[in-house]
C-alpha cells in the first residue's frame, strides 16, 4: 500500500467507531494501524485489507467466517480479535493492540538466539497453537512476522489465526515479496496438495526454531518455486550444521517437527510441546545459555571434517607391501637397513630343502588358500548380511495400524511386526481415554525390525476440576485456580452474612466442575455483613411495624405495652433503635400502646350540680351541663356515660340538671 493511501486513512473513523491514529506496518494483504475504539476508549490494532481483496466475494465470505472463528479463541498467547467489518468497501479487523517487536525484528537485531531464549519463545507459541488446534483452528501461516513479543513484560503473542485460509491464493498471486516470506514456512503438503492440518503448523514451528537457533532460514532462493521445491524434495538441515554450538537434542527436535511426511511429525502443537519440554529437560544450564558459535559451516551448510592422510611404511627392497599395510594408521618414518641378499622362505613342516626352495609352488599354494579363505569369508558375511537385512533384526517391516485400539492391543500388534512400543500419553478431545490416537512412525511406514514406535495414547479430554476456594482470600483463590491450569475470570464483591470480608463466597462454575485448560472461573468475594437501614415506625400500627421490620431481616420484640393518652391503642409508642443501621438478625424493640388509662365514672345522680361537677373533675373527667326546664332546682337528673362504667381518663361526662 502506498504511503499516499496510508496517509489518507489517518484520522478516518471506520464503522463510526475506530479512529485511525497512526500507521504501524504494511503487509502483503493489509496495512495495520493504531486506532482508538471510541466506544470503549481503548487502543486497538486495525488491520485494513487490500482494496482488491474486498472486491472478491469468495474472500469476503471466507474472511468473515475465519474472523468469527479466530474471535472465539481466548488464550493469553493469542492476539485477540475484537471485531470485523466493512466500511466504504474496505474490509477491516479490530484486534488487540500489542506494543512490542515481532520475532522477525528480534532475530534481525539479535541474530542467533541461545537455546534457552529460543525455547522460551517457542513454548508460548506452541501453547497458542495448541489452543487453536483444540478448537479446530489451523493457523496455516506461522512465521516470525506473526509472533509478537510485548514490550512491557515480554509476553509472546501469536497473531493472524485463520487469515491464511481467508486469503487463500490471493496473496501469493500478486505479492512476490510476501510469497517469499510465506513460502519459507510452508509444509510439503501445503505446497504439493494445498492442504493443511495441525501438523502443518508444527512444521512451521520447527522451521522457526531452526531460524532462532541459526539466525538463517532453512531454505532460501530467488523465487518462491525454488523455495517450495526444496520443501518438497529436500530435508531440513541440522541447526548445528550452521551454528556448531546447537545441542544435538535440538537438532533432533527440529528434524522431528520438519519431517517431510506429516505422519512422522508430532500430532499437533501440544504434542510437539511435550517433545520440546522433554528435550529441554535433557539440556544442562550451560548448554541452554551457551552463546551461538559460528556459523561454522561452509556454503550449503556442510561442516568441514579434517581427514588424516595415510602414508605407506618403508619396507626392504624386493619385498611386497601387504595390502593391510596400506590401511595402517600413519607412523613416523624410520630409517631401516636394507638387506638386498635374497632371503629363503621358511621351511614348512614335513618338507625338505627341495620343497622349501620351490618358491613358485609355495607362492601359488599360499595365494590359493588365501583366496579360498577370502571367498569363504565373503559367503559367510554375505549370508549373515542377507539374513540380517532380509529376515533378521535389520529386515524391513511395516508399522501396523493401531488407532482405535488400546495400548495393550497396539503393543501386541507391534510385537507381531517385531517392533517395540513406547507409550506416550496425551490429551485428546475426541479419542476416548486409553485408546491409541496415532503412532510415530505412522501406520504403513516401512522401518527396520526392532525399531521403537512411539504410541500416543489418549488421556481423554483435557479437563481440570474447579478447586474449592470458598473461604479463601482472593489472592489464594487466584493462585489455586492458576495451579489447576484454569484462568481467573471476573471477580465481583457481594455482602455475605457468614463469610468474613475479603474471603471468597462462591465460584462459578461450581467447585468440582471439570473444565478445559485455561477456562475462566468467576469468583465472588465477600464484603462482609450487609448493614440494613432501620425505619422508624413510631405512631404507626404495631402490626405494620412488625411485618416490615421482620421482612427487612430484623428480630422484632413487640411484647412490651403501655397506656398512652396520645398514641392510639395498637400503635407504636416508641422504637429502639429508631434509626441508623443494623445487621441482619439483630433486634428492634417496640413499645405498643394500650390506649389511655380507664377510670370508673362516679355516680353523681341526685347530687347538686356543683358537687357533682367537683366529684367528676376529681376523678379526672371533664363535665358538660345540659339544663332541663332551666335547671331551676340544680339537681343532677342523669349522667352519660353512666355511673361505674370504665371511661378514658380526661373524657367528658354529660350531666342533665333539672
Amino acid at each position: 500500500m502506498s504511503s499516499g493511501v496510508t496517509e489518507s486513512l489517518l484520522g478516518r473513523v471506520f464503522d463510526g467507531r475506530y479512529r485511525v491514529q497512526s500507521h504501524i506496518a504494511d503487509g502483503g494483504m493489509a496495512s495495520v494501524y493504531l486506532a482508538l475504539d471510541t466506544r470503549l476508549d481503548r487502543d486497538v490494532a486495525l488491520k485494513v485489507m487490500r482494496h482488491d481483496l474486498a472486491q472478491d466475494e469468495a474472500f469476503v465470505s471466507r474472511f468473515k467466517r475465519e474472523a468469527r472463528s479466530a474471535a472465539r479463541l481466548s488464550h493469553p498467547n493469542v492476539v485477540s480479535v475484537f471485531d470485523q467489518g466493512e466500511d466504504d468497501g474496505q474490509m477491516f479487523l479490530a484486534m488487540e493492540y500489542v506494543p512490542g517487536q515481532t520475532l522477525r525484528e528480534v532475530m534481525k537485531a539479535e541474530g542467533p538466539l541461545t537455546p534457552r531464549a529460543a525455547l522460551d519463545i517457542l513454548g508460548p507459541v506452541l501453547q497458542a497453537l495448541g489452543a487453536a488446534h483444540r478448537a479446530g483452528i489451523i493457523h496455516r501461516d506461522v512465521k516470525p512476522e506473526n509472533i509478537i513479543l510485548r514490550e512491557d513484560d515480554g509476553t509472546v503473542k501469536v497473531a493472524d489465526f485463520g487469515l491464511a485460509r481467508a486469503v487463500s491464493t490471493q496473496t501469493t498471486a500478486s505479492q512476490t515479496g510476501v510469497l517469499l516470506g510465506t513460502v519459507a514456512y510452508l509444509s510439503p503438503e501445503q505446497v504439493e496438495r494445498g492442504i493443511a492440518d495441525a501438523r502443518s503448523d508444527v512444521y512451521a514451528a520447527g522451521l522457526i526454531l531452526f531460524e532462532m537457533l541459526t539466525g538463517t532460514k532453512a531454505f532460501t532462493g530467488d523465487t518462491p518455486i525454488h523455495i517450495a521445491y526444496q520443501h518438497v524434495h529436500g530435508s531440513i538441515p541440522a541447526p548445528s550444521s550452521r551454528v556448531t554450538s546447537v545441542p544435538g537434542e535440538l537438532d533432533a527436535l527440529v528434524a522431528l517437527a520438519t519431517s517431510r511426511d506429516p505422519d512422522h511429525r508430532p500430532y499437533d502443537a501440544e504434542d510437539f510441546l511435550v517433545e520440546v519440554r522433554r528435550s529441554r529437560a535433557m539440556l544442562t544450564p550451560a548448554e541452554l545459555d551457551r552463546r551461538p558459535e559460528g556459523p561454522a559451516a561452509l556454503a550449503g551448510g556442510a561442516r568441514t571434517v579434517a581427514v588424516e592422510r595415510t602414508s605407506a611404511l618403508p619396507v626392504p627392497a624386493g619385498s611386497q607391501t601387504p595390502a593391510s599395510a596400506q590401511r595402517r594408521r600413519p607412523v613416523p618414518a624410520v630409517s631401516l637397513p636394507i638387506d638386498r641378499t635374497p632371503t629363503a622362505p621358511p621351511l614348512l613342516p614335513g618338507r625338505g630343502l627341495e620343497a622349501a626352495g620351490d618358491d613358485d609352488g609355495y607362492d601359488r599354494r599360499n595365494g590359493l588358500w588365501r583366496w579360498i579363505w577370502v571367498a569363504l569369508a565373503v559367503v559367510v558375511v554375505g549370508g549373515l548380511a542377507a539374513w540380517w537385512f532380509l529376515a533378521g533384526p535389520g529386515s524391513p517391516t511395516v508399522v501396523p495400524a493401531t488407532t482405535s485400539l488400546t495400548f495393550a492391543q497396539a503393543k501386541a500388534k507391534l510385537d507381531v511386526a517385531a517392533l517395540g512400543a513406547v507409550r506416550i500419553d496425551s490429551f485428546d478431545e475426541s479419542v476416548p481415554k486409553g485408546v491409541v490416537i496415532f503412532t510415530r512412525p505412522g501406520a504403513g511406514s516401512q522401518v527396520r525390525r526392532g525399531t521403537d514406535v512411539k504410541v500416543t495414547v489418549s488421556k481423554g479430554p483435557e479437563r481440570y476440576a474447579v478447586p474449592d476456594v470458598v473461604n479463601k482470600s482472593a489472592a489464594e483463590a487466584r493462585d489455586q485456580i492458576t495451579a489447576a491450569k484454569l484462568t481467573l475470570g471476573t471477580s465481583t464483591q457481594a455482602f455475605d452474612e457468614t463469610v468474613p470480608a475479603g474471603l471468597v463466597v462462591s465460584v462459578e462454575p461450581k467447585v468440582g466442575t471439570q473444565l478445559k485448560r485455561g477456562t475462566k472461573v468467576k469468583i465472588v468475594v465477600s464484603k462482609g455483613r450487609q448493614p440494613i437501614p432501620v425505619t422508624d415506625y413510631t405512631n404507626k400500627p404495631a402490626a405494620q411495624a412488625v411485618d416490615a421490620l421482620s421482612k427487612a431481616g430484623f428480630t422484632v420484640d413487640a411484647t412490651e405495652q403501655a397506656n398512652s393518652d396520645k398514641v392510639p391503642k395498637g400503635s407504636v409508642i416508641s422504637q429502639s433503635p429508631a434509626g441508623g443501621t443494623l445487621f441482619k438478625g439483630e433486634s428492634v424493640k417496640l413499645v405498643v400502646s394500650k390506649g389511655p388509662v380507664l377510670v370508673a365514672v362516679p355516680d353523681v345522680q341526685g347530687k347538686q350540680e356543683a358537687e357533682a361537677t367537683q366529684i367528676l373533675k376529681a376523678a379526672g373527667f371533664t363535665v358538660t351541663i345540659e339544663r332541663f326546664m332551666g335547671g331551676i332546682f340544680g339537681t343532677v337528673r342523669s349522667q352519660e356515660p353512666g355511673a361505674n362504667t370504665q371511661q378514658p381518663k380526661g373524657s367528658a361526662i354529660k350531666l342533665v340538671v333539672v
